[in-house]
């Protein structure tokens, strides 16, 4: 039903994409840290509309006619890829555009093959934008897709993605020194989004949401997971912005820790941008190690 509104669309969508009115390159981006790596790269050429509304969880968007208008006049599409956005290749086929230059941000990137705690979705965890390595990549893949898009201005272009990647690479080596110094390797979390920034620091994560999957956890579930809690000496419990705090905080109230907000940058947080909450989320996570 979803294809079919978009394919009724398409018919009297627009065809022939445009610059905006004030002479600006029309992308089109799925959610906020794809806006965020855009506007890094793209400055002041760029006019960006996000698709996914601020607040709907991603992973359970279906986009419908109206949510795709920006999207039949955009000169470039950026989206995650690895299964964040299942629809994205039918739409980007549906929307008839065919000036539309579509990238997906995930190429390049090796993925990590989703595990059961997980509450998989897809055969692969897409959560790539929480890796600042990763992140390079997309910021890198978006840059070539908006030269190909736009090459009068491909030293532009260039020179804000070294900018970018530059200020990822740096926090990046600050904590890569910080978490090398710590003994205690893991975290416990409410979501298990974070399997990339681990892979980047050499972390491990533990999701309540894994455990408690189901709903109401089990005597025997909470009891497993209160005793991982204590034997990694776990103090903070992590909930994320999207997602309600009352596993979390049930746990902590178990184990006797606090519960600390993470960011997962699906949407737009607290009017912060994305290395600063990048950086909150892994100056709270070292703090949670250090202690």
């Amino acid at each position: 039903m979803c294809l079919s509104a978009i394919l009724g669309f398409s018919a009297c969508g627009s065809q022939n994409p445009s610059e905006s009115a004030d002479g600006k390159m029309k992308v089109s981006v799925t959610f906020n840290a794809l806006y965020e790596f855009t506007k890094a790269v793209g400055g002041d050429k760029v006019d960006i509309s996000t698709i996914i509304p601020d607040g709907m969880e991603p992973h359970d968007f279906e986009p419908k006619a109206q949510d795709l208008v920006a999207l039949s006049g955009a000169q470039v599409f950026v989206y995650n890829g690895l299964g964040m956005e299942v629809w994205a290749e039918d739409t980007i086929a549906a929307v008839g555009n065919a000036s539309l230059i579509a990238v997906n941000a995930s190429t390049g990137v090796t993925p990590i093959t989703e595990s059961e705690d997980t509450a998989a979705r897809g055969q692969y965890d897409p959560h790539i934008w929480l890796s600042l390595k990763c992140a390079e990549t997309e910021v890198a893949n978006i840059k070539d897709a908006l030269i190909k898009a736009d090459p009068t201005n491909k030293d532009y272009y260039e020179r804000n993605c070294t900018d970018y990647i530059a200020k990822l690479e740096s926090l990046f080596n600050d904590y890569s020194e910080k978490f090398a110094s710590v003994e205690k390797k893991s975290f416990v979390t409410g979501h298990a989004a974070f399997a990339y920034l681990c892979r980047d620091f050499g972390l491990s994560q533990k999701s309540v949401e894994g455990v408690f999957a189901e709903g109401e956890p089990s005597a025997k579930q909470l009891t497993e997971l209160v005793e991982y809690c204590k034997a990694s000496g776990a103090t903070t419990i992590f909930a994320e912005k999207m997602a309600s705090p009352e596993i979390s905080e049930t746990l902590a109230g178990e184990v006797g820790a606090k519960v600390e907000t993470i960011y997962t940058i699906e949407s737009a947080e607290d009017g912060l941008t994305y290395l600063e909450r990048m950086e909150s989320n892994l100056s709270k996570i070292y703090a949670s190690m250090s202690k």
